[in-house]
């Protein structure tokens, strides 16, 4: 008996024990002389009670636990070339009951037709990328690792996480502290962040804060924007403790499995700065950094760029370095190859820099009027097939430099809404001045922060004070309309929303002061008010109220005496008539003169 027969009476008696079925058996077809690219010889083909299955595909039907890793990779290439070469338009099949498959009739697997079309534009993709973008050889990606890391020692910031996570022996709170930053530092600037992260370090430890209160966790974040963020790393917290033994996993693949609102690059960046895998990271900085080292054009926001760009992190990361060298490129994004003016006398890696090389040949050209012949190496399929080339529709524009790199994405518009919100306080209440907060709802956006009475508004403003008043008054009780007052707005722009609050004013003046509040309401002081979980939206709707934004938007009118600098200045003959009528004092009485003007 063949040796490949043998290997097939094997596979079907394992799949017999897996898919808890007896009758299915091996049958061999004859692939046709013409459509068949592999010399002439049987295929095996599964016949069971559920259809016909090239053997390959029926192996990969089975469970991840009776087929390893290694076995699933063999069968997915044996299954490429068996499809492709089983030509169903011209092979007849048959069932177990002798019931034939027609012409072009094929067996039904769609989720190996998908996968299969799926790779074969993968490897078309593939195929239309130049080495140009490449590293090519081992001598190239050793040079950029030394030149990175050894800059970074030399240059790297002293921040408050660094120290944490290098000074922890404990496994488990060193993620903890790259946890926290890495989540913090999204969308964030380091110096925004340096203080909140020291204030919220108050929770040392996951046990910490897992124990919090979620109002203790807005209250914190407050101010840093994407406030989702905070949850999540609660969340997670949670997870760990509850469900993990306190410990956090130890591989991006898990953190990212596992953890609620931890995604490949803060996975990655956890992974191989804690515990040291050996796992690149792209985020931002990254995304600039390898763009214009190999002189990316394309957009990186596209999904095969965006592949390319974790192909190149993982082929560069610094196998006995791996966090550091993550640091490194990110600190390298950061402070010397920014979006907009970057520092290239002080890049490290400037010599392996494509785009350096060329806004170099670009100035060369320029100054001595030399034809732009590619003395320098360029992208071998630079007629617009390659697909990490900018398109032809954006050609290189010399003023920008190396920022040509990376291509801007092209971003939605916020979808623009209005909303009015009111300051409704009690001036007399005991205690002092109070003012009244709601709870946002427990999801969406702003997710349990705290904000002023608001409604939705119509842009032209019909019917919204009489909308507001009506929300007013849920909340405290009945309220005189005739004191609801506009100040201004307040136009804040969110992560996709544009959000234009109309801002208006009640004060409860010679009333009974409110006492009871119902449940998702407070009154809270002034100074409450500033520490409160509130969003920086929120504070400059409060801004308004108080009237310390003169010019920025309407205020309220503290005084009816208007400032010199505010005066409409007068005609010429209204000047003279001023100075005729304007009494004179002497010179020695400087003090009444201040107070005439």
């Amino acid at each position: 008996m063949r040796k490949g027969q043998i290997v097939c009476n094997l596979l079907v008696q394992v799949i017999k024990r897996v898919i808890g079925h007896d009758s299915c058996y091996v049958r061999e077809v004859s692939l046709p002389e013409r459509t068949s690219p592999f010399p002439r010889s049987p295929v095996p083909i599964l016949s069971t009670h559920q259809g016909l299955f090239p053997l390959s595909l029926a192996v990969m039907k089975k469970p991840p636990a009776a087929v390893g890793s290694h076995h699933r990779k063999q069968a997915s290439s044996q299954e490429r070339r068996e499809k492709h070469a089983l030509g169903y338009s011209q092979v007849k099949l048959s069932r177990p009951d002798g019931e034939e498959l027609g012409p072009g009739t094929a067996p039904e697997f769609p989720e190996a037709s998908a996968g299969l079309a799926r790779r074969q534009k993968e490897v078309v993709l593939q195929a239309s990328v130049s080495p140009y973008h490449l590293f090519r050889d081992t001598a190239e990606v050793t040079v950029f690792r030394e030149s990175l890391l050894s800059w970074y020692d030399r240059e790297k910031r002293d921040l408050p996480w660094r120290r944490r996570a290098e000074g922890e022996v404990d496994l488990d709170r060193r993620a903890y502290a790259v946890w926290v930053s890495e989540v913090m530092l999204q969308q964030t600037q380091v110096a925004t962040v340096i203080n909140y992260y020291t204030r919220w370090m108050q929770w040392p430890t996951l046990q910490d804060l897992a124990s919090a209160s979620l109002e203790e966790v807005n209250q914190l974040w407050a101010g840093l924007g994407y406030y989702s963020r905070g949850r999540w790393l609660q969340e997670g917290a949670r997870k760990v403790v509850e469900e993990l033994g306190g410990h956090v996993p130890r591989t991006a693949e898990t953190l990212q499995r596992l953890l609620p609102g931890v995604g490949r690059y803060t996975a990655g960046a956890i992974a191989s700065i804690a515990f040291g895998q050996v796992t690149g990271v792209v985020d931002g900085n990254v995304t600039r950094v390898l763009c214009r080292v190999r002189g990316i054009g394309a957009d990186p926001s596209s999904t095969f760029v965006s592949q390319q760009l974790w192909s190149l992190a993982q082929q560069l990361v610094d196998p006995a370095r791996p966090g550091d060298f993550n640091q490194a490129a990110m600190e390298l994004g950061a402070t010397v190859c920014t979006p907009q003016h970057p520092l290239c006398s002080q890049c490290p890696v400037q010599s392996l820099c494509r785009a350096h090389q060329k806004v170099a040949w670009e100035q060369l050209v320029a100054s001595q009027s030399l034809p732009g012949s590619p003395d320098v190496e360029e992208c071998a399929l630079n007629t617009g097939q390659c697909q990490l080339c900018a398109p032809p529709t954006q050609p290189w524009d010399q003023t920008l430099g190396v920022t040509n790199f990376p291509r801007k994405a092209s971003r939605r518009p916020p979808r623009e809404e209005c909303s009015a919100t009111c300051v409704l306080e009690q001036p007399k209440a005991l205690g002092g001045a109070r003012i009244l907060l709601v709870q946002r709802p427990k999801s969406g956006l702003l997710a349990g922060l705290w904000e002023f009475p608001s409604v939705p508004a119509d842009p032209s403003g019909e019917h919204q004070r009489k909308a507001l008043l009506q929300e007013l008054q849920s909340w405290a009780g009945p309220l005189p309309a005739t004191r609801l007052q506009h100040f201004g707005q307040v136009v804040h722009t969110f992560s996709h929303i544009k959000l234009t609050y109309q801002v208006y004013g009640l004060a409860l003046e010679g009333q009974v002061p409110v006492t009871v509040t119902p449940p998702g309401a407070r009154w809270l002081t002034r100074e409450e008010f500033h520490t409160a979980a509130v969003s920086t939206a929120m504070k400059k709707v409060f801004r308004v109220y108080e009237g310390q934004q003169p010019g920025t938007c309407k205020s309220r009118k503290r005084s009816q005496v208007s400032t010199p600098s505010s005066r409409k200045k007068p005609s010429p003959g209204q000047q003279v008539l001023d100075s005729f009528f304007r009494p004179h004092f002497p010179t020695d009485a400087p003090k009444l003169k201040n107070v005439a003007q």
